[in-house]
């Protein structure tokens, strides 16, 4: 039988390509040392047809594209240097359509300071952005330095996004977080002076919780710190939904998670949301609200196997 891409999914294939590679970085982007500095480089494809809402307006598109790149720059610590805009679109797609998404473009690099300097436009049958982002930072904060003990945490509510996915109504929280995220690019600046580990969200909690992972450490995360209301429980109970499943397995938030020691936590000058600690189990586990501990699923979306 011959094995296909869908039979292993996207985090194989990346795992293939580091593996026979001399010089990558396994890490959510590429570290290259400058002079006194190390040069942080990450790129993002987006879809139309997989990463773009059907009610995601054109200049959504254009920031989106700049945040799931900024978002990586944030995870390592890292000051945003420049923006590469690589384009493909249709070639009946309408000029005022065009200029939209490069209008959320600029205006994405202006919120986040970071300039376009540079891309390449071609033509494809639907529209396909390619970012990418390039910063600089003394102390990367990478994604495995942690210690038995620290703190796991987050910088904001997550699963926000991943409900807003499956509402109709247009103006709410939830629809906002997945029609307009961003990245929390002030927060990483900070938490590379505090920080052990850290990562962006974009694939699930579940999914970057594994792929932090190292051998003979685990993850204990309880659920009522997650701080979930009553009324998200309840929309995701109306729409036939396990509230528990969309927060750990969607994604899209684009909030940052960390680990920190209990003596760093006192001492970060951001909020953030304290949701569990690194343990020597070798397992990533969760103590629910009814006391009972269940071990969570290595599942998050993943390209190729996902729908």
């Amino acid at each position: 039988m011959t094995l296909k891409v869908s039979d292993i999914g996207e985090k194989e294939l990346i795992k293939y390509i580091i593996a026979n590679s001399r010089s990558i970085t396994p890490d959510d982007t590429a570290v290259t040392p400058l002079e006194s500095s190390n040069l942080i480089s990450t790129c993002d494809m987006l879809i139309q047809s997989r990463h773009f809402p059907q009610n995601m307006s054109y200049h959504d598109m254009g920031f989106k594209s700049v945040t799931v790149n900024v978002s990586d720059l944030a995870a390592m610590g890292a000051e945003p240097l420049g923006f590469l805009l690589s384009i493909a679109i249709p070639k009946d797609l309408e000029i005022d359509h065009f200029k939209q998404i490069v209008a959320g473009v600029l205006k994405a690099c202006d919120f986040y300071n970071i300039p376009l300097i540079g891309g390449d436009t071609n033509e494809s049958s639907e529209i396909i952005i390619n970012g990418t982002a390039l910063g600089l930072t003394d102390k990367p904060l990478m994604k495995d330095d942690y210690n038995k003990g620290d703190l796991i945490a987050i910088t904001g509510e997550i699963g926000l996004a991943a409900l807003g996915f499956e509402l109709d109504v247009l103006d709410n929280i939830y629809v906002k977080k997945a029609l307009k995220p961003e990245a929390r690019i002030k927060e990483g600046l900070i938490l590379r002076d505090y920080a052990t580990s850290a990562t962006d969200i974009t694939d699930g909690l579940a999914s970057e919780l594994y792929t932090i992972k190292k051998d003979g450490m685990g993850f204990m995360i309880h659920e009522d710190m997650l701080n979930i209301s009553d009324e998200y429980k309840r929309l995701s109970d109306e729409l036939g939904l396990d509230y528990l499943d969309l927060i750990l397995h969607v994604g899209e938030d684009f909030e940052l998670l960390f680990t920190i020691s209990k003596d760093n936590l006192d001492k970060l000058p951001i909020d953030c949301i304290v949701i569990g600690e690194v343990t020597d189990s070798d397992v990533v586990e969760m103590t629910l609200e009814n006391g009972f501990v269940e071990r969570i699923e290595n599942r998050g979306y993943e390209h190729y196997v996902s729908e």
